[in-house]
């Protein structure tokens, strides 16, 4: 099983570990396409004010973040963490990565993949420092970011997800850089998770709700081999799952989460 998650706005700090190695990143196949949008977003970052204010409007930073263009500005000798010590954030508190017991935290090293418009995509154990750069952005000399990381995603993707399912937990903006297509799209489900008396989406327990089927199926051990054995795990966990198959091959599946109350 393949769970591909946003990243968080918001993260924690670097601290003190050693700086990022781009060669030691899962995923090498993305090496190059990195190494280019460090380096542009490194260089947008370093300046004198002016630049920094330019720097500050092509993230899409408030002046309250001000702060957020130094810190990309230092990204090649930041301290380095692993990533899911770096992202935080409801769905990733819901989630609890360091609260799961060893087995749990082993699945999870496996199975996750956190999508970034930095790094393209990144396991919880590759080691990361923090920054801002949304998957929304684009840069003036690379352009917006989902369409840089498609191709090398096309090529790198499909190997990752195997030969399992893979749970699509991404947000829009991060699940434009990839979309599973072919055979990889056949076993593949994405999740809306739904007000139930409303049948509306609301942001925060969205997340919530996905970072706690995340736990539920890493701490039991629970890992279903398509997405029609997914919609069976889920309700044996107490999940109320409405599920639409795909009318036509190479398309995804629908899962819709029905959550009672707003928490």
């Amino acid at each position: 099983m393949l769970v591909l998650l946003p990243p968080s706005e918001g993260k924690a700090n670097s601290g003190a570990g050693a700086p990022l190695k781009l060669s030691s990143l899962s995923l090498p196949g993305l090496t190059a396409a990195r190494e280019a949008v460090l380096g542009e977003l490194v260089e947008l970052c370093t300046g004198d004010p002016e630049q920094n204010e330019k720097a500050r409007e092509v993230l899409g930073l408030s002046e309250g973040l001000r702060g957020e263009v130094a810190k990309n500005a230092g990204l090649p000798t930041a301290g380095a963490r692993p990533a899911g010590e770096i992202y935080t954030g409801v769905l990733y508190d819901a989630l609890g990565l360091a609260t799961l017991d060893t087995a749990a935290k082993q699945r999870a090293a496996r199975s996750l993949l956190v999508f970034s418009g930095l790094w393209g995509a990144v396991r919880v154990t590759d080691r990361i420092p923090s920054y801002r750069c949304s998957m929304g952005v684009k840069l003036p000399g690379l352009g917006a970011l989902g369409a840089h990381w498609r191709g090398p995603m096309t090529d790198v993707l499909p190997e990752a997800a195997g030969r399992g399912l893979v749970l699509d937990l991404r947000s829009a903006a991060y699940a434009a850089a990839w979309k599973p297509k072919g055979e990889v799209a056949g076993r593949t489900a994405t999740v809306r998770v739904l007000h139930a008396p409303t049948r509306k989406v609301v942001s925060h327990f969205n997340k919530a709700t996905k970072g706690r089927i995340v736990r539920s199926l890493l701490s039991e051990g629970v890992a279903p081999k398509d997405p029609a054995e997914l919609v069976e795990a889920l309700r044996d966990l107490g999940y109320e799952v409405e599920a639409q198959a795909p009318e036509k091959a190479g398309r995804a599946w629908a899962l819709d989460v029905l959550v009672e109350e707003i928490h």
